[in-house]
């Protein structure tokens, strides 16, 4: 980020009580994780990959910020969505004002609206769906089964998908973690787009094998096993975007160990902060306090925590950049990155009648 350092000067200076301030003291808790030799997981929910965190997450990946995300599905798929049909897609300005009749005319239009954004059904989901059909026909043919992140993981390394290319892939956060080879977990895959779209295709008999896509309780098996042994030499954080299964999917996977597969020795979440505009209230898993997470053995009480409750597609940039602040990363060439990239549009708003 080329401002990061005159964000990161903004932020101390400014941003110095209330949720402005936990938003620094966050930011600097994190440095402090990384650079005491941690890492940290980002559990994501919500609509960000729609919200183009990538712009921001990419660059966190690559410098070696994040090591391990916990996504939902939507998330997952919505990242490339956008990487293949940026052009396409609308925003609407007005959103808070449509009316039903002119939600029917976004339907009828073929856009499925997320909050004030657009995204074209053919353009990005039936792009997306026809190559990744390919793989998963070949995948249930062959017997071989693999994780939803896998699939596209293999997707963008075969570069099949580069002819379609809106953006440039440098602002991709998927692309990012398959460079990478990013460990990724995707709870509750089967309720995104794509999860519905395998799910009509074992219907339909296309694909005879519901297996061939892994998920639930193989993922969090394969979480299980990831943390115990990664967690044995480095210390682990916890960076929450929003609540609901992103979050309480990956969080859960310390008390399992320690307490149903007893395995006391196994360590807590070395650092925890959570974004989020749900309310505080210990009714709500999303709007729990992070002490609560304590008596559930997830955290411990000399944790660092932090909780700032506002929209995360402001915050997280803001953090985001404060982070990379503390040690600008060298920018080096996608080994994925797509040399026939035009330059990337900017969305037009839709105008409704």
């Amino acid at each position: 980020m080329k401002h990061s350092v005159e964000v990161r000067n903004f932020l101390r200076h400014h941003f110095r009580h209330f949720n402005a301030a936990a938003v620094v003291d966050a930011a600097e808790g994190y440095c402090k994780h990384i650079e005491q030799g941690g890492r940290m997981l980002l559990a994501m929910a919500g609509a960000m990959s729609t919200a183009e965190i990538g712009v921001s997450l990419a660059e966190m990946i690559r410098a070696g910020k994040v090591h391990a995300i916990s996504c939902t599905g939507a998330n997952l798929e919505e990242d490339l969505f956008n990487l293949v049909a940026h052009d396409h897609y609308r925003r609407i300005p007005h959103w808070r004002d449509l009316t039903p009749a002119q939600e029917q005319e976004l339907l009828d239009a073929h856009l499925n609206r997320v909050t004030d954004t657009c995204i074209p059904e053919g353009e990005a989901i039936r792009r997306l769906e026809s190559v990744l059909l390919e793989e998963w026909q070949r995948a249930d043919q062959c017997g071989e089964r693999l994780f939803p992140h896998q699939f596209l993981y293999r997707l963008i390394r075969s570069g099949k998908l580069e002819q379609f290319y809106q953006i440039d892939p440098k602002d991709s956060w998927m692309v990012a973690a398959a460079e990478r080879n990013l460990p990724i977990f995707v709870p509750g895959w089967e309720d995104s787009t794509t999860g519905n779209i395998f799910t009509s295709y074992c219907l339909k008999g296309i694909l005879k094998n519901p297996h061939t896509v892994r998920s639930g309780v193989e993922y969090m098996m394969e979480l299980a096993s990831w943390y115990e042994r990664e967690s044995k030499s480095t210390p682990w954080g916890f960076f929450q975007i929003g609540g609901g299964i992103a979050g309480d999917f990956p969080i859960c996977v310390v008390p399992m160990l320690r307490q149903d597969m007893e395995r006391e020795e196994v360590p807590l979440w070395a650092y925890f902060c959570q974004i989020s505009d749900s309310t505080t209230s210990y009714g709500s898993y999303s709007g729990a306090t992070p002490n609560e997470k304590i008596t559930w053995e997830k955290l411990g009480s000399d944790t660092p925590k932090f909780m700032v409750e506002s929209d995360a597609t402001i915050v997280a940039p803001l953090i985001f950049a404060y982070v990379l602040s503390e040690a600008p990363p060298k920018r080096e060439r996608s080994p994925l990155r797509n040399r026939r990239i035009r330059p990337a549009v900017r969305s037009t708003s839709l105008v409704l009648n």
